[in-house]
């Protein structure tokens, strides 16, 4: 398997993405992916923070598969008890970002030149640089990491780390 590759693992079309609201207690990820896992989904990233009651978690979950499927999946989860409420965000009824940290070889002003042009391009920015290589942070949607990452092979990727998608509702709507 190659760089590109690697990169573009999970990135499939219909994706869908969810928003799980939960008790923070100790087992509950483990219940919400056995049923992710017997309805025979595999979960493409996993974002989980408290929320601001530290009580409650945030789960933002990015999974393939079939609607119909991912329906049954949304009404188990709501029936667990310290699963307050999970929703399917499609379109524009939310937010979805992504953050990637990639880390470059770039010993050669040359190579560190462009580099920084493809990155200033996507608005990336620079967290570490040192005389061998640099780290740049990039956070949009996944497509615009996608396309930063393909622009940045060209040059040597020393290292990817992805964030998996975060969600927000849009307006007044619930996340």
């Amino acid at each position: 398997m190659n760089a590109k590759e690697k990169i573009q693992i999970g990135r499939k079309e219909g994706i869908h993405t969810l928003s799980v609201y939960v008790s923070n207690k100790p087992g509950v990820l483990a219940r919400i992916s056995h049923i992710f896992a017997r309805r025979g989904f595999n979960i493409d990233s996993l974002v989980v923070s408290s929320s601001m009651m530290g009580e409650y978690s945030r789960m933002t979950i990015t999974s393939a598969g079939s609607r119909e499927k991912l329906k049954q999946v949304i009404l188990q989860l709501n029936k667990l008890i310290d699963v307050i409420h999970c929703i399917e965000h499609t379109g524009d009824d939310a937010v979805v970002r992504e953050m990637a940290l990639v880390k470059m070889a770039a010993s050669e002003s040359a190579d560190r030149t462009s580099v920084l042009q493809i990155a200033e391009h996507f608005r990336a920015k620079t967290i570490d640089l040192t005389h061998s290589s640099m780290i740049l942070m990039i956070t949009g949607t996944s497509s615009k990491i996608d396309a930063a990452l393909e622009l940045l092979q060209e040059f040597e990727v020393v290292e990817v780390v992805r964030t998996g998608n975060v969600v927000m509702a849009r307006g007044a709507d619930e996340t």
